[in-house]
Parts: structure tokens; C-alpha cells; sequence
């Protein structure tokens, strides 16, 4: 990417498509029933974000409750959807940043602090969730974290990532920008 510059069409939006793809895992994170699962039979507990359901047996039907009764359960989900709602943000500046044709470095690195400041945000959030849960509400079996949970992660993980992408983009400008002069390394016989 370096080598030929952001004004090459290809790598000109790896980084903006690299968050819309943090943003799907986001809306899978906020979404998804996986965040607690039974992990043996039988299958009586599944929990989401929002809420979580039983059932006495194998075969009887769920009965649900919503984890906002509880504060540990709102603030956790708040501070999910605020870490989520600040990457949307840092998505659509990302789309403007990259849209210019002249790019302005020191907005682009503005958007990796954002991004830094989600990812605590969300981290926070996928924090609270288990301790909380585990302590607070009676789980039977054996249940597991599964594949919701697991989006939140990656989410928040490419938050980090993508912060230090968009802090560090800014320190290669000359050479993005094509100012710096080729060196060769030439000797004479």
C-alpha cells in the first residue's frame, strides 16, 4: 500500500472496508442469540444481550427475561451499543476521509483515536457482560460463551487494530504522497 500510494484504486479502501466489515460483526455482536449457551444436553439456558431463556426440559418451551431489569445488564449493553455506535462513526468518516482527493492526515489520524475509544467502550462492555452474568444470575449445566459473544470480540479487536492503522497512516505521508525522492545505490567501477 505504501509503495504505490493511497491514490492507487485498490488499496484506497482497505482500511474503510476493513470497518464496514467490523460494523457487520457489530450488528451479528448486538443481534445474535450466542452470547451464553448450554453446551451439553440439555439445551435449558440461551442468553443475548438483551435478554435470557429457559426451559425446564428438552422438549418444554422457553420462557424469557430481560437482562435490563438487572443495571449490570444495562450498563452492559450500553456500553456495547456505544463502542458500536462510535465505530459507525468512525465508518462513515472513514467513507468522507477516503472520498477526498486530497487526503487530510491529521483527520484521518482523529479517526484512529475514535476507534481507541470504542474499543474501551465495547471491551468494557464484554466485560461486564460475563462477570456479571455468572455471578448474578443461576445457570444450570454446563454453558458456554459462543458465537455472539465471540463477534463482540473480534469487533472490539479490529477496533484496536484499526486505530493503530489510522494513527500510524499519517507518519507515512511523504511516501503515500509520492514527495520523497528514490534512493539508488549505485557504485561506479
Amino acid at each position: 500500500m505504501v509503495k504505490y500510494g493511497l491514490d492507487y484504486t485498490r488499496c484506497r479502501w482497505i482500511l474503510p472496508l476493513l470497518l464496514g466489515i467490523g460494523v457487520i460483526f457489530g450488528i451479528i455482536a448486538l443481534a445474535g442469540w450466542g452470547w451464553l449457551e448450554s453446551q451439553t444436553l440439555p439445551y435449558v439456558l440461551q442468553a443475548s444481550l438483551w435478554q435470557i431463556c429457559r426451559r425446564p426440559d428438552q422438549g418444554g418451551p422457553w420462557s424469557c427475561e430481560s437482562l435490563m431489569g438487572y443495571a449490570w445488564g444495562r450498563a452492559a449493553a450500553a456500553t456495547y451499543l456505544v463502542g458500536f455506535l462510535l465505530l459507525v462513526i468512525c465508518f462513515a468518516l472513514a467513507i468522507i476521509a477516503f472520498a477526498i482527493d486530497t487526503l487530510r492526515f491529521n483527520f484521518i489520524r482523529g479517526i484512529g483515536g475514535l476507534l481507541f475509544v470504542a474499543a474501551v467502550f465495547s471491551i468494557m462492555g464484554l466485560v461486564i457482560y460475563p462477570v456479571k452474568f455468572s455471578s448474578e444470575v443461576e445457570m444450570t449445566g454446563i454453558n458456554m460463551f459462543s458465537w455472539a459473544y465471540g463477534f463482540g470480540w473480534t469487533t472490539a479487536i479490529m477496533e484496536i487494530c484499526l486505530g493503530f492503522f489510522f494513527c500510524c497512516l499519517p507518519n507515512y505521508e511523504d511516501q503515500i504522497l509520492g514527495n520523497v525522492k528514490p534512493t539508488y545505490f549505485y557504485s561506479s567501477p
